[in-house]
């Protein structure tokens, strides 16, 4: 069965002769040249072995001169020496021809052996120089090369994510600092301009408003770097007891936006840094809190050993709010918000797009599994599950 075709071909490219971090190696005899002389000593050293034996075989021949059986004929049959001596001579020429057919056979069927490993290759040399748009895609049934391919296109689409990611990560985050700053900056250069028109009890209340939010962003920014680079310091616990705190924390947040809190809470022991699930849970509230319906929404904590999964721990919180598309994974990109990257209008809304993103982050560093669905209903299922004790 053929692979796939991928939408680019692999061109060559000239690596960079000053780059310090390729190795400088003595030009030896190419992968081709081993392989064809291989093949030729080979062929060479077996028709070798052969004529041997034959030439041993015929050293059985009777040395007496060969007669024909009517004496009245004359056969001239060559003797024994004449015969070793002409078998000699075409070996030789034989073994002269095998060598020459095992140097040019050998180099063709190295070449073609060698040709996807060439690709590969010229794919990796555009990986070093930074182009990850591109794919092998080698066509044909599985092998090594083939399995050598597809590994390699695998690892060059996962780049490509990570460095998409990275780069919408950098131009989000600097649209989100900058954003407080810009607004701090317009609301001086006005009171600047009219120093005697300005509510200045209003002005200052304002600038320490968009003050803290860039100190929010830039703490969040902080904490969701810290959980790529430091291992949590993890402990048993329960996360019964985590939800529970959490919940608490939550509840008159709830209950000024009307939104009716139900918890189905059960012992679940996992292992885990406290703090850290505690933030976890608290950002999952949170969200699900700020992206419900207007009025008249619900919110529901459970907590209890994973059915699915014996022997982890699962934290799930259920929320109604608007429809959802069917996939949901996006969400937990920083600075992606329920509406779009866009910021709520209303302050009571409004979250900075890291919420889910540092819970991926949590549960990624106590390697567990997130799970977000979307309600049928409307709204978001967030699921949480956990290694146990």
């Amino acid at each position: 069965m053929n692979r796939r075709s991928a939408p680019h071909r692999a061109t060559a490219a000239a690596p960079a002769a000053d780059d310090p971090a390729r190795p400088i190696r003595p030009r030896r005899l190419t992968a081709r040249m081993k392989l064809t002389l291989t093949y030729a000593l080979f062929v060479v050293v077996a028709g070798a072995f052969t004529l041997a034996v034959v030439y041993l075989a015929m050293r059985f021949v009777p040395n007496y001169p060969l007669t024909a059986a009517n004496p009245r004929d004359d056969s001239g049959a060559p003797s024994r020496q004449e015969i070793l001596q002409n078998l000699l001579e075409a070996s030789g020429l034989t073994l002269l021809l095998l060598a020459l057919v095992g140097v040019g056979g050998g180099w063709f069927i190295a070449g073609r052996v060698l040709r996807p490993l060439q690709d590969i290759t010229r794919a990796a040399r555009r990986a070093a120089d930074g182009s990850l748009d591109h794919r092998i895609g080698l066509t044909g049934p599985r092998d090594e090369f083939t399995d050598l391919s597809d590994t390699f296109d695998t690892m060059l689409a996962r780049l490509q994510r990570s460095f998409d990611a990275q780069q919408r990560f950098a131009a989000n985050a600097s649209h989100e600092l900058r954003t407080p700053l810009a607004i701090n900056r317009t609301m001086l250069d006005v009171a600047t301009a009219d120093p005697d028109g300005q509510d200045y009890p209003r002005l200052v209340a304002r600038l320490r408003e968009t003050n803290q939010r860039g100190i929010e962003v830039t703490d969040a920014l902080l904490q969701l770097s810290a959980l790529d680079h430091t291992p949590p310091t993890t402990q048993p616990l329960d996360l019964a007891d985590t939800a529970e705190e959490a919940l608490d924390l939550v509840r008159e947040e709830a209950r000024t936006r009307g939104i009716t809190l139900s918890a189905d809470i059960h012992p679940a022991p996992a292992t885990g840094d406290g703090v850290l699930l505690r933030q976890l849970a608290l950002n999952l509230l949170h969200n699900a809190l700020r992206h419900n319906l207007p009025t008249g929404g619900s919110l529901t904590l459970t907590t209890g050993p994973d059915p699915v999964h014996p022997g982890r721990a699962v934290l799930t919180v259920t929320n109604t709010g608007p429809l959802l598309p069917d996939t949901v994974d996006h969400l937990t990109e920083p600075f992606l918000r329920g509406s779009g990257r866009m910021a709520e209008k209303d302050p009571a809304r409004r979250g900075h797009g890291l919420g889910l993103a540092i819970v991926a982050g949590i549960v990624r560093a106590h390697h567990g599994d997130l799970t977000l669905t979307p309600n049928p209903g409307g709204g978001l299922t967030a699921r949480v599950s956990l290694p146990s004790h």
